[in-house]
């Protein structure tokens, strides 16, 4: 039995790399608005039914172990070609080029082409001798080796930042993750050194502390941990900015929070209500928010 499992994970694996070939054609071959869409991600999530994020990894990993073509024609080899040959023959699976991909992504910009080259080759090698496990700290250590005075230059974190906000939960919540530049990392503790201390931007004092320092009523009433004291210090920074006035206008309307709803739903205090960005908000949230805003 372990010997048919074995079969049929190198058969799996095998598939990848044919789902690769198959995208490069059929990117090569159209443009995504030919077949009624704005990208080649809406393509493959509308045919395939898949959702955007596994259809944007699909195209990216076709990308580096699939078939490329010169602007003269010319046939090229993948960008990793080693890990592209190791795919087909079944000997590496998803979670190796997940690793071996973030390796390449995380490398400084700064190392050289040959260097790039011989670190894909030994890590396709292990790939094909060993779990993801041992890859990932393979992979830990060839960083070290081919970058170990770790200096990273402004190209390599422009490259990396991002902030990306999550979907909406059931209960309205959003998750946020991402990669903060160093600048944007000083900018933001100098702000949370202030607004995050203890006493400050309480939502749960009836006269929240947002200038000055807190009283000690404030600060003995905060209950609130360090994760929660940033989060509503960034929400103080984000009405701060919106209330100064200095954002003008987006698409003709002032830079504020744009709310849609009905009267039947604030009458009855419980609903949602829609932004103009698509967000929901609770009717009780709408009607605080009310309390202190323009109404258009």
């Amino acid at each position: 039995m372990l010997s048919v499992k074995d079969r049929l994970e190198t058969i799996d694996r095998r598939q990848a790399a044919v789902d690769h070939r198959l995208t490069h054609h059929l990117t090569s071959q159209a443009s995504p608005v030919d077949l009624g869409a704005k990208s080649w991600t809406d393509v493959l999530s509308n045919r395939l039914r898949i959702g955007r994020g596994q259809a944007r990894r699909r195209l990216d990993e076709a990308d580096d172990l699939g078939p490329r073509t010169a602007m003269t024609g010319q046939h090229l080899q993948p960008v990793l070609p080693n890990v592209a040959a190791a795919q087909a023959a079944g000997t590496i699976g998803a979670e190796h080029v997940r690793i071996i991909r973030r390796f390449f992504a995380d490398l400084p910009h700064a190392v050289d082409f040959e260097t790039r080259q011989a670190c894909e080759a030994d890590l396709a090698r292990i790939a094909s001798q060993h779990t993801p496990d041992a890859l990932r700290k393979a992979a830990d250590r060839l960083t070290a080796l081919v970058h170990p005075d770790g200096d990273f230059s402004d190209v390599d974190r422009a490259r990396r930042r991002h902030l990306i906000i999550g979907k909406q939960e059931a209960d309205g919540m959003s998750k946020i993750s991402g990669l903060l530049d160093p600048e944007a990392r000083a900018t933001i503790d100098a702000v949370l050194a202030k607004w995050a201390s203890p006493g400050m931007c309480n939502p749960d004092d009836d006269a929240p502390c947002v200038d000055g320092s807190p009283s000690e009523a404030h600060i003995h009433n905060d209950q609130r941990s360090p994760a929660q004291r940033n989060h509503d210090a960034l929400k103080a920074m984000g009405r701060s900015v919106l209330a100064s006035g200095q954002l003008g206008q987006h698409n003709g309307l002032p830079c504020t929070i744009i709310v849609s709803t009905t009267l039947q739903e604030l009458e009855s205090g419980c609903g949602q209500a829609v932004t103009a960005t698509g967000s929901l908000l609770p009717i009780p949230t709408v009607i605080q928010l009310a309390s202190h805003a323009y109404h258009y």
